[in-house]
């Protein structure tokens, strides 16, 4: 099944690109540890759901894959620089119909995004992603790509967001949101988060949280980056998202499934209040440490399950101390503990690893079927030149930290006015900022509660 994405914003489109770019790297590498026709249904099955392909040209040599790609930013820079790059990376491309942008920006506004540039938008974008969705045999859903801080990822983004479910009701929707470094980028970032989540948790199934803090500390201390760009961010948001996005198999199923947008959504989201996905990656090294690295299965595993349980970012320095089992003096849990989780393991010997420590109870909330507490899907072969690897998307209570400093530090400031007359001027309300606080109050509430 097919799968279009949509690139809003700044952020949204340089880690659209770069996703796609992961995805090629991918499907085009050294096939290790698989048959000939099962690297070449691997193959066909990525390209089939992340691109179109035209007719073989006159000599009969295949087409460049074209991106099945919406993009959108009320500036033109980032969707031409996003465009010029695909076109020097050569293994793939964006169509140059598929893009839409204005000439003013939202200046770090989710109000001016929102009710500004949103409606004046709608039909243009809604056409663009139409024209995407006549191209698919079978449409497997949506994801889309922006960042939580800005004006036009995040406010176009939501309104966006709410067109796609009105229009397309019955397709999955899946954000990806990248969460905003906790020192600050733009002043009223909380406000903006605060807006935006609120408002996709209403409309989109699902939201992939990716925080900028967490990457930048997987770039200094795992892959040695000394002058740490968004762009190495981005690389490492790809690698997560095509980790679990790239083909896969569901034994559990009848007839072994392959797994897809429709049946991560199933698996991950049981209940409706809780829609918070993260993504942890194991191993994560840089090029040149992976050729001097060795490791096995039952060394993955263990550490990824503590990094679960213990909500570390990567494998450096977790801390072993929390248990499943373990509470603070006034009988709350210290550890993280989940609803549901999916783990994906890829190359040598993922087929027949033992993964039932991720199945233990005490993991998980008491109230979801044990059906639904976890499940593994696997890949024989090697996803980008890792021997070995493994992702793990978990809904748990990972995000209700983060959520819970911006919460407050938007609360502070609406307490005072601060900014908000830039916000109402553009036809935004107090009740709205209002109706957003009670909205992810309760979704705090839902995951504390777990």
């Amino acid at each position: 099944m097919s799968v279009i994405t949509l690139q809003l914003g700044q952020c949204g489109n340089q880690v659209g690109e770069q996703t796609f770019s992961t995805l090629t790297d991918d499907i085009f590498a050294k096939a290790t540890g698989v048959s000939a026709k099962e690297n070449r249904d691997y193959v066909e099955t990525s390209l089939e759901t992340f691109f179109t392909q035209s007719e073989r040209g006159r000599d009969g040599t295949p087409s460049t894959p074209t991106a099945r790609a919406v993009l959108v930013d009320m500036e033109s820079k980032a969707i031409s620089q996003s465009i010029q790059r695909a076109r020097r990376n050569g293994k793939w491309r964006y169509s140059q119909k598929q893009s839409y942008c204005q000439q003013r920006g939202s200046g770090n506004n989710w109000a001016y995004g929102y009710c500004i540039h949103g409606p004046k938008s709608k039909e243009n974008i809604m056409n663009l992603v139409r024209r995407e969705v006549e191209k698919c045999d079978r449409l497997g859903g949506f994801v889309s790509f922006l960042s939580l801080a800005g004006g036009t990822g995040s406010g176009v983004g939501a309104y966006v967001t709410q067109s796609l479910r009105d229009e397309f009701p019955h397709s999955f929707i899946l954000n990806q949101v990248v969460w905003p470094y906790s020192t600050g980028e733009i002043i009223v970032q909380n406000y903006n988060a605060v807006l935006t989540l609120s408002h996709l948790y209403d409309t989109a199934d699902a939201l992939v949280v990716m925080e900028n803090d967490s990457l930048h500390k997987i770039c200094s201390q795992l892959l040695n980056i000394k002058n740490i760009s968004f762009g190495n961010i981005n690389k490492v948001i790809a690698h997560k998202l095509t980790s679990v996005l790239q083909p896969s198999f569901f034994p559990q199923a009848a007839g072994g499934a392959r797994c897809d947008l429709g049946l991560l959504l199933e698996q991950l989201v049981p209940h409706p209040q809780h829609k918070l996905l993260t993504v942890k990656n194991i191993p994560q090294m840089s090029d040149v440490a992976r050729e001097f690295s060795v490791y096995h299965w039952p060394g993955l595993m263990k550490s990824l399950r503590q990094m679960l349980i213990a909500d570390a970012p990567m494998e450096e320095g977790i801390n072993w101390e929390v248990k499943p089992a373990s509470r603070t003096a006034s009988g709350h849990t210290c550890f993280n503990r989940s609803l549901s989780s999916m783990l994906v393991l890829r190359g040598q010997e993922a087929s027949s690893t033992d993964a039932s420590m991720f199945s233990d109870p005490n993991i998980y909330t008491s109230w979801v079927p044990e059906d639904l507490m976890s499940c593994v899907n696997r890949q024989p072969r090697m996803f980008c030149d890792y021997e070995k690897s493994a992702a793990l998307v978990s809904n748990s209570c990972a995000s209700v930290k983060p959520l819970n400093l911006v919460m407050d530090r938007a609360w502070n400031m609406f307490s005072s006015r601060a900014y908000v007359h830039q916000y109402l001027k553009h036809g935004l309300s107090e009740e709205d900022f209002l109706d957003s606080f009670v909205s992810l109050e309760k979704v705090i509430a839902s995951y504390n509660h777990l």
